[in-house]
């Protein structure tokens, strides 16, 4: 089942930060990286994501999360951001570690990619590690295409030469 959450209110946060725990567990040894607390770092480091989602991302009209759930369990997950009439930035696409290999990423980006075509032309951008193999072959074999050797984060205007610019266009030329 999909779900597109465009309100913290309604975001089921244990289950989200359930699907981002191998991200949040990087993002500790970041907080700690001492290792002296790594239980309280984790817990900080969840409380900075869904503070983030609270007061920033969900703040911003045109926003949303889309969650892919089966039996119960969020799968698979994303943020668009609505830049400007049919132009999207796509970031924290994410699929559960004990869930991978399974198909749930494709079947996400898809189904959002469908409700964006519903909608007319479009363009979706996203950022993608340069090392990040799975998630480039994933995103090409959606559609999308490599646009930039540099990656540049339409949120904020920060340009990462270790990520590629990636872009879908809807229709496709």
């Amino acid at each position: 089942m999909l779900f597109r959450i465009d309100s913290y209110g309604v975001l089921d946060e244990r289950k989200l930060m359930d699907l981002y725990v191998e991200g949040n567990l990087e993002n500790a040894e970041e907080l700690d990286p001492e290792g002296t607390d790594r239980s309280k770092a984790l817990k900080r480091a969840e409380a900075e994501f869904l503070h983030f989602l609270k007061t920033d991302f969900f703040q911003r009209a045109g926003n949303e999360y889309w969650i892919l759930e089966e039996n119960g369990l969020w799968v698979s997950a994303l943020r668009t951001s609505r830049i400007q009439d049919g132009f999207y930035y796509l970031e924290a696409l994410e699929t559960r570690p004990d869930c991978r290999r399974r198909g749930y990423g494709e079947a996400l980006l898809t189904e959002v990619l469908a409700h964006l075509a519903e909608l007319g032309p479009f363009r979706l951008c996203d950022c993608i590690h340069k090392k990040n193999l799975p998630s480039l072959e994933l995103h090409k074999k959606c559609g999308f295409r490599i646009v930039s050797e540099a990656g540049l984060c339409y949120l904020n205007g920060t340009v990462n030469d270790r990520a590629y610019g990636m872009e879908y266009r809807f229709p496709q030329a």
